[in-house]
């Protein structure tokens, strides 16, 4: 009786109908059954008994087949996968990787959702993850591979090289006693090399201009910070300027440095620039956003079919709150970089210049997995305070999607402001009646031309292989003894001058690298667009970035429509 009892009670753990033939059986036997009905029970149990099980599995293969029922739904599923998986493993022609072939399939999964839906291999996940987290362990220097050797432009500033003793300019030859130069080393090979857990010792050998034989160093790995701010100085006595190139764990509070730096020295009116920058955490968006907000504004706000609508809005810890303002956009400003200005705009708190932005207003949520891998899944869409989504149209095809930065060249969209295209159907309007619109990137209250100095063939050649940065690192490196002599960056800024020896020293350069300016007459513009590079690239490897974005933005049109603006 028990173990007819115990089967029965796996059929309803099947179904539910199984269930009710349980408690109905049970209703009706009682503990002492009549003689009479002694001889009919062996069969009454037998007869429930089948009947249950065969009622069990009927019903279990109908859930299988589409019952509904979700969580069979998915074990269903799962079993497609799998057994695929399986066959594809045992009967393909060729021996396969079946671990690489479910990254692939995974990949293709989340490809096909969206754009920024992606998969990241656990051998990837800590570079992916680096930029945005602040820091990274390592020996902290600044690198370049000039001519098949590793070239060091600066140690990082507190950083583990800097404390030993290595210098600018200084060639890595050597690492672990294993020859490192004139090998074909690539980037990804150093970082290999160089970065390991903090406290670990990495041996180089190191050849020095001016010193006969090999240095050798033993450097302690440390953690080295990666900042996400790029420029802080004063373009004139009152406007200060900021560039934030992403938005990281360590953007606010290396802004809010910047910022207080830029107020002892008289700022009044900031100009924060946000082209290129990529996006980054949705956190750091807000809180350099609530600095320019009234308390109670609304900054942005998130929404998704599983995630409710969730609000930002300003607290009361804003710093510059009335004070003039206006962001740089272009078509490289993304997500969080459309966040802030995006607030800015919708709330009639600043001006925006520049180019349409990207358009993307896809979050995007991580989910780490046990094998080290993640997933980064869109979860939701964001809405700037007037209530519009900012993310331009999507298909398929992620190469059309990324390529739209080119059509908009193409038709014409970085040079005229009449050949935007605007989704008129989607106007909003700003609590002071200005038009704003959604469906495709933050369009500026100030439209400035993409620069085209640099348009001749020769130019072109000269900044996109590089050829420019290596031979201004070449010159710092043979005239660092006598550039030094300058002190500081701004005594760099004001007296340095790139000389027509120069000049001439640097078209001998690119001859060498099969490289000529054939059009002879186009020489005179052609000396005025590279003279500033030529400054701000020598002047980096010298004074780092204090002597390279005051020069870079000396004649840059975005800014100096900024001045204008914040000079009325």
């Amino acid at each position: 009786m028990l173990i007819f009892l115990n089967i029965i009670i796996q059929c309803r753990l099947n179904s539910t109908f199984a269930l009710q033939i349980y408690d109905f059986h049970m209703d009706i036997d009682p503990i002492t059954p009549p003689k009479k009905y002694n001889v009919f029970l062996p069969i009454i149990l037998s007869f429930v008994l089948v009947l249950g099980i065969w009622l069990g599995y009927f019903l279990n293969k109908r859930i299988s087949t589409g019952s509904g029922i979700r969580e069979n739904y998915h074990s269903s599923t799962n079993e497609k996968i799998n057994s695929l998986l399986d066959y594809i493993e045992y009967q393909y022609v060729d021996t396969i990787n079946k671990k690489n072939l479910v990254e692939k399939t995974v990949t293709a999964m989340l490809q096909s959702l969206d754009p920024h839906s992606s998969y990241i291999a656990a051998s990837e996940f800590e570079a992916v993850n680096e930029p945005l987290e602040g820091n990274f362990d390592g020996i902290g220097v600044e690198f370049n591979i000039i001519k098949d050797t590793i070239r060091v432009i600066a140690p990082i500033a507190g950083g583990p090289s800097e404390k030993i003793g290595i210098r600018a300019g200084d060639r890595l030859v050597k690492v672990e006693g294993k020859n490192m130069a004139g090998v074909n080393i690539t980037n990804k090979e150093v970082f290999e090399k160089l970065r390991g857990k903090s406290g670990t010792i990495v041996k180089v050998a190191v050849l020095r201009s001016g010193v006969s034989k090999l240095l050798e160093f033993n450097i302690t790995r440390g953690a080295i910070p990666l900042y996400s701010l790029d420029a802080a100085y004063m373009l004139d006595p009152t406007i200060g300027y900021i560039k934030i190139s992403k938005f990281a764990a360590t953007t606010y509070q290396e802004y809010l440095k910047a910022f207080n730096d830029l107020s002892k020295k008289g700022m009044t009116k900031l100009v924060l620039d946000l082209r290129g920058n990529p996006g980054g955490y949705l956190n750091a968006a807000v809180d350099i956003s609530d600095e320019f907000l009234a308390n109670g504004l609304q900054i942005v706000y998130t929404q998704g079919k599983a995630n409710p609508k969730k609000t930002y809005k300003a607290t009361q810890h804003g710093s510059f709150e009335n004070n003039p303002l206006v962001i740089l956009i272009d078509e490289g400003s993304a997500s969080a970089s459309e966040i802030v200005a995006g607030a800015v705009q919708d709330n009639d708190r600043g001006t925006i210049i520049g180019r349409r932005s990207f358009g993307k207003g896809l979050v995007q949520d991580q989910l780490q997995l046990p094998d080290g891998s993640a997933i980064r899944l869109t979860i939701a869409r964001y809405y700037t305070p007037t209530g519009r989504c900012i993310q331009k149209p999507y298909s398929e095809d992620k190469d059309e999607y990324y390529n739209e930065e080119y059509d908009r060249y193409q038709h014409g969209e970085l040079l005229n402001q009449d050949s935007i295209k605007l989704d008129k159907t989607k106007q909003y309007k700003t609590p002071e009646g200005k038009t704003v619109y959604g469906g495709g990137g933050i369009m500026p209250d100030v439209f400035v031309p993409i620069d085209t100095t640099k348009t001749n063939t020769f130019l072109n050649k000269v900044f996109y292989t590089g050829v420019i940065n290596t031979f201004a690192f070449e010159y710092a490196d043979n005239n660092r003894t006598k550039l030094k002599t300058y002190g500081s960056a701004l005594k760099f800024i004001n007296d340095f001058e790139v000389s027509a020896a120069i000049l001439e020293e640097f078209y001998a350069y690119c001859a060498g690298q099969k490289l000529t300016l054939d059009n002879t007459a186009l020489k005179g513009k052609t000396n005025e667009a590279l003279k500033p590079y030529l400054k701000a690239f020598i002047g980096r490897d010298v004074f780092d970035k204090d002597a390279y974005y005051p020069i870079i933005n000396k004649k840059d049109k975005c800014i100096l429509k900024a001045v204008e603006v914040l000079s009325k």
